[in-house]
């Protein structure tokens, strides 16, 4: 049977968070706070990039702000130097695209109908879709601010799905599984083990049929 395979893009399809792990613990080094735990930490950073948004740009904005609420000492611009580095490292990262996805895209596309649908600053996502070489295995290509039921539902209304043959793939319980059960969708879940945080929730008993879960993204062949 021919589907219509939605794909998630960072941490699904190539690196992505694990840079941003980098990133953060640099910059908890730097801070040094006195009384704040790493973890602690960290929890400011997350309700700051809750109201920044995703993506590289907006880390690096979330961190000047975490660093202003949080330093113990003079602000001044060497420091802020310093911070927004921080952020420019992930910039400066190749695109590494995840073990087997090159071969698997290339295997399903002839079969299934694939869609790219990810989620972040527009011209951030564009700039690493280009940069992948993997655009051509995709009919389309769909980036949004937030992936949730409203979305899903309007990807298919717009992309004239239907919704029971249609499966999105991905590692995030919070944007890929959850909302998209909720749409009525089919999930192949691939969790990752660098999946940031926020995006962690968990994923609920649907029963068979609804929800196929994988080790490895080149395990898709196996099952379409």
């Amino acid at each position: 049977m021919r589907y219509h395979l939605l794909m998630d893009a960072d941490d699904t399809l190539w690196e992505n968070n694990v840079y941003f792990e980098q990133a953060i613990d640099g910059f908890i080094a730097f801070l040094n706070h006195s009384r704040l735990s790493p973890k602690e930490v960290r929890s400011v950073l997350d309700d700051v990039e809750r109201l920044m948004g995703y993506g590289a740009t907006n880390f690096s904005k979330s961190l000047v702000e975490t660093y202003c609420r949080l330093a113990e000492k003079e602000l001044c611009d060497d420091d802020f130097k310093r911070v927004r580095q921080f952020g420019e490292f992930i910039r400066s990262q190749p695109l590494r695209l995840i073990d087997g996805v090159k071969e698997t895209l290339d295997y399903l596309s002839p079969r299934h109908d694939l869609m790219l649908l990810t989620k972040g600053d527009t011209e951030e996502q564009k700039l690493k879709v280009e940069r992948s070489g993997i655009e051509r295995f995709f009919r389309h290509v769909v980036i949004v601010q937030e992936k949730d039921v409203a979305t899903y539902d309007r990807v298919v209304t717009e992309l004239c799905l239907d919704a029971k043959q249609t499966w999105m793939v991905g590692n995030s319980p919070r944007s890929d599984v959850n909302p998209a059960l909720s749409a009525g969708l089919r999930v192949v879940y691939i969790p990752h083990p660098r999946t940031w945080h926020l995006e962690d929730e968990q994923v609920p008993d649907v029963g068979p049929g609804r929800i196929l879960t994988l080790s490895t993204f080149a395990d898709l062949r196996r099952h379409f």
